[in-house]
């Protein structure tokens, strides 16, 4: 489990499709090596993805991850090229704060960035959600935005909007995002299971 709380920015510097319809993305971070084992989770830019190699060339620490066909399906690592800037967060430990919500690292689809508005002291993002997820989206509600825990503000009948504060700007790749981005988008897990309860609960029996 994770948080949206990003703990760093990790840059792509190599990829290699390999057959069988995965990718292997080799990302550059400032970690200590000695911190990521072989087979830990670490979120990036959303997707939770395991590290199947690491290590250290000069000051430069990376690691290795493979991303399976379902996962360049329904999010945006198909796109992912050498210099492709990425969201990090490792995963939630037991007495961690939450800073931010419950975030799985299970991208339920791509969200587009529509509209852009830089105010004085922050960013309106307005997106557009896959169809079949504008039920989860609600105002005040929670959403992750290419792995960062965001709050959603308003919800129109095809958008939503989410505001931006500098501190997120400066410390997630959010800032340099424009129109037409396609980010990978994780609804609130509540929101979810309620959706899920209210779907499968019997019907009122009639008096």
């Amino acid at each position: 489990m994770f948080t949206g709380i990003i703990n760093s920015l990790g840059e792509v510097i190599e990829v290699d499709d390999e057959a069988g319809a995965r990718r292997r993305v080799t990302i550059a971070c400032g970690d200590d090596p000695d911190t990521i084992d072989i087979g830990a989770s670490i979120a990036c830019s959303g997707p939770c993805l395991t590290v199947v190699a690491r290590g250290r060339e000069g000051k430069r620490t990376w690691f290795a991850v493979d991303v399976a066909a379902e996962t360049l399906r329904v999010t945006n690592a198909g796109a992912w090229q050498r210099g492709t800037r990425l969201n990090l967060e490792r995963p939630l430990r037991l007495g961690d704060e939450l800073g931010g919500h419950l975030v799985s690292g299970h991208i339920d689809g791509l969200a587009e960035l529509v509209a852009r508005e830089d105010l004085p002291d922050m960013a309106r993002l307005s997106l557009r959600a896959p169809a079949d997820l504008k039920r989860f989206i609600a105002p005040k509600g929670s959403v992750a935005l290419d792995g960062v825990s965001l709050t959603v503000n308003e919800v129109e009948a095809e958008t939503f909007s989410v505001l931006i504060i500098p501190h997120t700007l400066r410390v997630t790749t959010l800032g340099a995002l424009g129109i037409g981005a396609r980010l990978n988008l994780e609804v609130d897990l509540v929101a979810r299971y309620v959706a899920r309860l209210l779907e499968t609960a019997p019907p009122s029996a009639s008096h």
